[in-house]
């Protein structure tokens, strides 16, 4: 991979900007409730309390940072690879079994798209950087597994 910017789906952007602004509603709420609870002095109870909206405020802010940084980097992004398999790739792939799928890279978990393997599942981890021909091995719920990269892009024609 290229250290570029990893081009990002249209479906994808709008689930991040959907989830930035509902951490960002909730950074709010929880930001409030600091606000009045280090107000009135309390028990231990109250100062636990406020620790844990503390912590949870830091955890709201790194995941904004990280959702922010991700949108800025994929605004300026190029198409997706076609020599090495990335996100926003498609690939088609063959299995032990001899099944062969065409599926796409994608950031975000889509509802229903069984097309689509998430970069941070175990096969497409194990298909980054890849080129047609390589031999990836992963881990499923049954246990170990490979599959092989039969092409970048749209599936071969039959």
């Amino acid at each position: 991979m290229t250290g570029d910017p990893e081009p990002i789906s249209a479906q994808a952007r709008r689930a991040l900007e959907q989830e930035l602004a509902d951490l960002r509603d909730e950074r709010r709420v929880v930001a409030g409730t600091l606000r009045e609870s280090s107000a009135s002095a309390g028990d231990q109870a109250d100062q636990a309390d406020q620790l844990r909206r503390a912590d949870q405020l830091g955890r709201l802010d790194r995941r904004i940072e990280d959702i922010t940084e991700r949108l800025r980097e994929a605004a300026t992004a190029g198409p997706a690879p076609t020599d090495v398999v990335g996100v926003g790739s498609t690939v088609t792939v063959r299995f032990p079994d001899g099944e062969t799928e065409t599926l796409r890279i994608g950031e975000v978990a889509e509802a229903l798209d069984q097309t689509l393997v998430t970069a941070d599942s175990p096969l497409g981890r194990a298909l980054l950087g890849r080129r047609p021909g390589d031999t990836v091995r992963y881990h499923t719920p049954d246990g170990p597994t490979r599959a092989v990269l039969v092409s970048i892009g749209e599936p071969p024609a039959p």
